[in-house]
């Protein structure tokens, strides 16, 4: 399949890591091992706001996350909830963020891997794949620190306390690469769940694809897991041999052949995104999930005197992205906002913003505060489109501009402005003043802020976190949801792994 696409020059890995594709005339769909997909028009399943919370005896879950801040919230989110239903939830993610799952009341596990390094190398290269062979031993040594930390973060007891754990169940994101191959060797189910598109379907591309013809948008999905596949599959077949003790594996993947048995929900609203016709009934769109940070945010008194001062201002931030040119970025920023005419919030994130010559009265710097109550300060927001901070802002009934630096951000940038919510996104490496200055003259139109509003009422009544929660426990093999006779549940269940990474 690979080595068709490359030697019909199909397929190009371009200098910022993307995969770009253009499908000949001559190539028929089935050549390319992709068929007439199935339409789910009339899909028997209950939908999730329907589905009962019935009783579940208590579960030993571990999450696999791997990501920023970012991907790591909505599951904190979802793992406060599962403890509320009597679970024990284990956070299993990168050691920055082992406070903020710890006060969340959650238990802690250390991953590999490192988020600052994996941002960068993902900046640099627009996503998972490395743009050149520079940049090969960045990504596989960041892939394999966190594929051989996955197995003992299902089974050693809490580092800290010694308290033993032996997980009756995986949630993962897909960047975690190697959870459905310890998920196999524990014979335990796992579900996997993401802010980006990793299903083929027919209706969008895969966001790290750069597709011509809409032909190909369910190709897109193949070739990018392909192409991941390669890079890493000598590493998961090191780990099967060596630490789950299962034989090797060559390319699986459930868009080559019949429907994955792995369960997929995906964290937005369908309100912005609604899910794919061609989608089944092992697929969720559960809505944006929101961890509540604003209830005992304190914020500091310059901020709230400043606020006070004036109009709305325009929030700008990059989040915990790094930024290649700060000092030039936060000049941009600076006298955009004075062309407009308007105040703003410069949050310097990771990226380092906001080093001004001289202090203006019209911007305020600030180091960390939760979207969840700043956007409700804010008249619009220009930020990198993450999925959590898109989701904060499109709640706050912001206007929004997004500036994608890599992966699933300009889907999302995309996808604000086909909901006219917001103007066209701008890649960070077009990012100008001017481009600037028409942004936040697009979000000022009084139009653009009724439908920002419309589609925050829209998302009044979504509750994403229960959606997860009820997807989760809806697809759990029976005998997990049935009472067990034995004080501890040691579900085993035995699924056929068909996906390497979660692409369904």
């Amino acid at each position: 399949m690979t080595e068709f696409l490359y030697s019909r020059r199909i397929a190009t890995v371009k200098d910022d890591g993307s995969v770009e594709f253009e499908i000949p005339g001559d190539v028929e769909p089935h050549t390319l091992g992709v068929g007439t997909e199935s339409v789910y028009k009339e899909v028997d399943e209950e939908p999730l706001d329907e589905t009962e919370l019935q009783y579940v005896p208590p579960l030993q879950i571990v999450m696999l996350i791997v990501g920023t801040r970012g991907d790591v919230q909505p599951f904190v989110a979802i793992g406060k909830r599962l403890q509320d239903y009597g679970h024990r939830v284990r956070l299993a993610t990168h050691s920055n963020f082992k406070e903020f799952v710890l006060t969340s009341g959650l238990e802690f596990y250390p991953l590999g891997g490192d988020p600052k390094v994996l941002a960068g190398y993902m900046v640099k290269n627009k996503g998972f794949l490395p743009s050149g062979p520079s940049e090969i031993p960045v990504q596989r040594n960041q892939m394999k620190e966190i594929i051989y930390s996955l197995l003992p973060a299902c089974k050693e007891p809490d580092i800290d306390s010694g308290i033993p754990f032996k997980a009756d169940a995986i949630i993962a994101n897909p960047p975690a690469y190697g959870h459905t191959h310890v998920a196999e060797a524990l014979k335990i189910p796992i579900h996997i769940f993401f802010t980006m598109p990793w299903t083929p379907t027919s209706e969008f591309p895969h966001p790290l694809s750069r597709v011509k013809q809409s032909a190909g948008y369910r190709l897109s999905y193949q070739i990018v897991d392909s192409l991941i596949w390669l890079g890493i599959r000598d590493m998961i077949n090191d780990v099967r041999k060596k630490k789950l003790k299962l034989r090797p594996v060559t390319y699986l993947s459930g868009s080559q052949g019949s429907e994955s048995d792995i369960p997929h929900g995906y964290i937005w609203s369908p309100h912005l995104v609604p899910k794919p016709q061609d989608w089944g009934p092992k697929v969720d769109v559960v809505g944006f999930c929101f961890l509540d940070l604003a209830t005992n945010y304190e914020p500091p008194e310059s901020l709230l005197n400043w606020l006070k001062a004036g109009p709305k201002p325009i929030y700008i931030g990059f989040g915990s992205l790094p930024v290649q040119e700060p000092e030039k970025m936060t000049q941009i920023i600076v006298e955009a906002l004075e062309i407009t005419k308007q105040r703003g919030i410069i949050n310097k994130g990771w990226g380092g913003l906001g080093e001004l010559a001289e202090e203006k009265d019209f911007v305020y710097l600030l180091d960390n505060c939760p979207h969840d109550w700043l956007f409700l300060q804010c008249a619009a927001v220009v930020h990198h489109g993450g999925a959590g901070t898109t989701a904060a802002g499109l709640k706050a009934a912001c206007p929004t501009t997004i500036i994608p630096f890599f992966g699933d951000q300009p889907f999302w940038g995309d996808r604000v402005h086909a909901r006219g919510v917001g103007p066209p996104p701008i890649p960070v490496d077009e990012f100008s003043l001017q481009k600037l200055v028409d942004a936040i003259k697009f979000m000022l139109d009084p139009k653009v802020k009724e439908r920002a509003v419309e589609l925050a009422k829209a998302m009044e009544n979504e509750d994403g976190v229960t959606g997860a929660v009820k997807a989760f426990l809806k697809h759990l093999p029976r005998k997990n949801r049935e009472p067990d006779p034995i004080p501890e549940p040691t579900p085993s269940s035995l699924f056929s792994v068909r996906s390497c990474f979660g692409c369904s």
